[in-house]
């Protein structure tokens, strides 16, 4: 009996220890939910250019008036943001694990949608017999199932750019411009490479920003197509459109 009653205060110091290291939800709702419409991420979707996330369905509407990130306000795409979106696994299966029954009442409620619309039911993939597949197999079906647009640039990013930072990242004590060369939209304007930059190099609001195209100072309003065509072939190298910038400390 002695044996018996060490065990089970073992066992009860077991359960103890472990219940005292569980977090409580309300720690974790700000990293599980959705900033639109403060619930838990559905369909969990990252913008990929500032790893910001949101319900599928919130952003997509969210897309519908704006092309700008809700929470940061960065320009994620000039004419078709919902090219940068993705999907994230990950994040979804990390809430459906952290909070219970929100997996099983999403389905119920998509159930009833579609059994309400007279639509037939998606069904769910079969993870089973699809594991037992070939390799190769399944990678050639995924190559097919892919959709081209991930691999395809927009007809309307028809802008390369390469930014030349004129300046030392050691004397502003700045963060570095990783993303030197980028495509976006010829109706971009010299505004929106600045506030690429700001965002990027994490500048301060009251730093100065000027760009430069050969030895003209581009104007804010200037489009990026418009200086393309008027700066002509010196201002290209090898095809993309070469802008120099510097930063403008703040006087005193």
């Amino acid at each position: 009996m002695t044996l018996f009653y060490f065990l089970l205060i073992l066992l009860f110091g077991f359960f103890f220890l472990v219940l005292k290291r569980l977090l409580p939800l309300t720690e974790l709702y700000p990293y599980i939910h959705c900033g639109l419409c403060n619930g838990f991420y559905i369909d969990a979707t990252t913008i990929t250019e500032c790893l910001h996330s949101f319900c599928k369905s919130c952003i997509v509407k969210h897309f519908f008036y704006s092309n700008m990130c809700p929470n940061c306000g960065i320009v994620v795409h000039q004419t078709q943001p919902l090219y940068n979106l993705r999907p994230d696994r990950q994040l979804q299966d990390i809430v459906y694990k952290t909070v219970p029954y929100l997996e099983e009442a999403e389905r119920a409620q998509m159930r009833a949608f579609y059994k309400e619309r007279r639509l037939p039911i998606p069904k769910p993939v079969n993870t089973a017999k699809s594991s037992m597949l070939p390799i190769k197999f399944l990678k050639q079906k995924q190559r097919d199932h892919m959709p081209q647009s991930i691999f395809t640039i927009p007809p309307e990013l028809d802008v390369s750019l390469m930014l030349d930072f004129v300046g030392s990242n050691e004397v502003f004590h700045l963060q570095p411009l990783e993303r030197k060369y980028i495509r976006v939209s010829g109706e971009a304007t010299i505004r929106h490479v600045e506030l690429f930059i700001r965002r990027k190099m994490e500048l301060s609001p009251n730093m100065k920003v000027d760009v430069v195209c050969g030895e003209h100072l581009l104007e804010q309003r200037q489009s990026l197509r418009e200086v393309q065509i008027t700066m002509g072939e010196n201002a290209l190298q090898d095809g993309m459109l070469v802008l120099q910038f510097g930063l403008v400390l703040p006087t005193q």
